[in-house]
């Protein structure tokens, strides 16, 4: 039996999602994937996923009506997570949709890559490790991870970045905004490296 943290895997009609579900399970977590507000209001972390395009998912999210209860989880003090377009989602906007607003939980823009490299850029690629990440502590050097995206987070405050990449330039991998983390990679889709990260937030989330 399951007797990990409750984890709340936001369920907004876009995509694949229970593949992060699945892999929060199987390091412990009572990860349920929900459209309840009710649900993610009394979870201990939620998780924020996303595919496809900055636009379409933030108004989903809005048409779901989860938009409010998301936000309230990324402001009061517990685990949050956003992977892939859901870390681009926690910024204020995006260049990729032009007048639809982000969450506004991390002060910044998202733009798209160089195009002068390969986009969208998919496959596996290192990143650079902020000394002290709480998000990426304990992975191998360097770590491997496993990115599919054109557009990339940048913070108005580098202080929030727990790790670099690059392709074409140096991008934000991830970010530590207090009890807020996200992944421009898919750490369900990074094998023990990946799953290793998600170890780290599930750790947080059973404090």
């Amino acid at each position: 039996m399951i007797d990990g943290p409750h984890i709340a895997v936001v369920d907004y009609g876009i995509g694949n999602l229970r593949s992060a579900e699945k892999a929060l399970q199987h390091l412990g977590a009572r990860a349920r994937l929900t459209d309840d507000p009710v649900v993610i209001a009394s979870a201990a972390g939620v998780v924020l996923p996303g595919v496809g395009a900055f636009g379409a998912c933030m108004r989903a999210l809005r048409a779901s009506g989860l938009d409010a209860a998301t936000r309230r989880a990324a402001t009061d003090g517990r685990p949050f997570l956003g992977v892939c377009v859901g870390m681009q989602m926690l910024f204020d906007r995006s260049d990729e949709t032009p007048g639809v607003p982000g969450l506004g939980i991390v002060s910044g823009n998202v733009r798209l890559l160089p195009r002068h490299v390969k986009l969208p850029q998919i496959g596996w690629n290192t990143i650079d490790v902020r000394n002290g990440s709480r998000l990426l502590a304990g992975l191998p050097s360097p770590p491997w991870l496993y990115f599919v995206h054109s557009y990339v987070g940048v913070p108005d405050d580098d202080e929030v970045v727990a790790g670099w990449s690059e392709h074409g330039e140096r991008f934000a991998a991830a970010i530590e905004h207090g009890p807020v983390w996200a992944t421009q990679f898919h750490p369900e889709k990074s094998g023990t490296t990946g799953l290793a990260v998600l170890g780290n937030f599930v750790e947080v989330c059973a404090r």
